[in-house]
C-alpha cells in the first residue's frame, strides 16, 4: 500500500523546507518502512540547505531519528512490524570488505560518498506532486514515513524513549565514538574539543567516560560553556579572548600540547588548529565535523613528520547495526546522559524554526 503522509521537502538550496503531502511507496525486497516518531536536526542537514554539502534536489533530509516499523519487504527476517528502530545513515551489510574488517565501519553500501540520493536499487520511494523526491544518505527522516534498506536499520529496546535515543542515530554516537572508538582516549589524558554543539558535547561525554583528566572545550560562543562544564569539560576557552592563534594558547596551557584533539565544526582552519595543538610526537587529532565540499587544507607537513596522527571518523567509528542497540542499552542503564544535549522539543511542522535555532547557536 502506498502511504500518503506529510514530509518536509527541500525543493532547492537556500530555501526553507516545505511541508508537503508525499506518497511513500511500500518497501521492496530487503527494505523496511518506518513510522518516524522523533528526529533530531543536525548541522549536516543544514549543510545541504546552504549548498555546502552538494546533494540532488528535490530531497527529504534528516538522518537522526527513531521510529516504529510499519511494514517490511520480502526477505526481511530480523525486523518485523511493530519493532522500535533507529535508521542508520552508515549501513552495515555484513558482507563488504569494510564490514568484514574489524578496523573499519564505513560500509561500502553507504550513500555518503556517492551522493546519489537513491535507494540501493537506484530508485526512490518518495513522490510529491508527481515528481520523484530524492532520499538523503539512505535515511530521510524529516517525514512521517520513510523507507530504508534492511542493512540501514537497527532494532532497539522497545522501552527506549524515542525523543531521547533518536540522538544515537547520529550526533551522540558520532561524538562519543570519536573519543572512545577512533581516538581511544586513555585514563589521565588531556583532550581538546573544538566546537560545542550536540556532537562536540558528546565528544566531551566520551572523553570523560574514558577517564581523561583534563578536557579543554573551545568555542567562540561562550553560552555553550556552562553545559560543557556540566558534562565534564575542565576548562572552557574562547578564541576571541586571545590575540594569538588558539593552538598556541592550548600549547601554553598544557606544556607540550594535548594528547587528543577533536575538530567538531567542519571548518578547514579549525582542523589545522586542532592538529597543531596536539603533542608533536604522539598526539592524535580527529576530524569529526563534515568537511565543506571542494575545500582543501594547506598545512606544514612537519606537523605530521614529528609523529602526530591525523584521523577521520564517520559515525564515531561504530559498526552501526552492532553498536546502536548496545548504545541504547547503555543509555537505559544510565552509563551516559542524553537529556542535556536536547535544548528544544518542537512539533515537527516547526522544523524551519528548529533550523533557525541551530543557525543562531541556540
Amino acid at each position: 500500500q502506498v502511504i500518503k503522509c506529510k514530509a518536509a521537502v527541500l525543493w532547492e538550496a537556500n530555501k526553507p523546507l516545505s511541508i508537503e503531502e508525499v506518497e511513500v511507496a511500500p518497501p521492496k525486497e530487503h527494505e523496511v518502512r518506518i513510522k518516524i516518531m522523533a528526529t533530531g536536526i543536525c548541522r549536516s542537514d543544514d549543510h545541504v540547505i546552504t549548498g555546502a554539502l552538494v546533494m540532488p534536489f528535490p530531497i527529504i533530509l534528516g538522518h537522526e531519528a527513531a521510529g516504529v516499523v510499519e511494514s517490511v519487504g520480502q526477505g526481511v527476517t530480523l525486523i518485523k512490524p511493530g519493532d522500535k528502530v533507529i535508521p542508520l545513515f552508515v549501513p552495515q551489510c555484513g558482507e563488504c570488505k569494510s564490514c568484514l574488517n574489524t578496523k573499519s565501519n564505513l560500509c561500502s553500501k553507504t550513500d555518503l560518498g556517492t551522493r546519489a540520493g537513491l535507494m540501493p536499487d537506484g530508485t526512490t520511494r518518495f513522490t510529491c506532486k508527481g515528481k520523484a523526491i530524492h532520499h538523503f544518505i539512505g535515511t530521510s527522516t524529516f517525514t512521517e514515513y520513510t523507507v530504508v534498506h534492511e542493512s540501514a536499520v537497527a532494532k532497539i529496546d522497545s522501552a527506549a524513549p524515542v525523543d531521547k535515543v533518536c540522538l544515537i542515530g547520529c550526533g551522540f554516537s558520532t561524538g562519543y565514538g570519536a573519543a572512545l572508538q577512533t581516538a581511544k582516549v586513555e585514563p589521565g589524558s588531556t583532550c581538546a574539543v573544538f566546537g560545542l554543539g550536540g556532537v562536540g558535547l558528546s565528544v566531551v561525554i566520551g572523553c570523560k567516560v574514558a577517564g581523561a583528566s583534563r578536557i579543554i572545550a573551545v568555542d567562540i560562543n561562550k553560552d555553550k560553556f556552562a553545559k560543557a562544564k556540566e558534562l565534564g569539560a575542565t576548562d572552557c576557552i574562547n578564541p576571541k579572548d586571545f590575540n594569538k592563534p588558539i593552538h598556541e594558547v592550548l600549547m601554553e596551557m598544557t606544556g607540550q600540547g594535548v594528547d587528543y584533539s577533536f575538530e567538531v565544526i567542519g571548518r578547514v582552519d579549525t582542523m589545522t588548529a586542532a592538529l597543531a595543538c596536539c603533542q608533536y610526537n604522539y598526539g592524535v587529532s580527529v576530524i569529526v565535523g563534515v568537511p565543506p565540499t571542494k575545500q582543501n587544507i594547506t598545512f606544514d607537513p612537519m606537523l605530521l613528520f614529528t609523529g602526530r596522527s591525523w584521523k577521520g571518523c564517520v559515525f564515531g567509528g561504530w559498526k552501526s547495526k552492532d553498536a546502536v542497540p548496545k548504545l541504547v542499552a547503555d543509555y537505559m542503564k544510565k552509563k551516559f546522559v542524553l537529556d542535556p544535549l536536547i535544548t528544544h522539543t518542537l512539533p515537527w511542522t516547526k522544523i524551519n524554526e528548529g533550523f533557525d535555532l541551530l543557525r543562531t547557536g541556540k
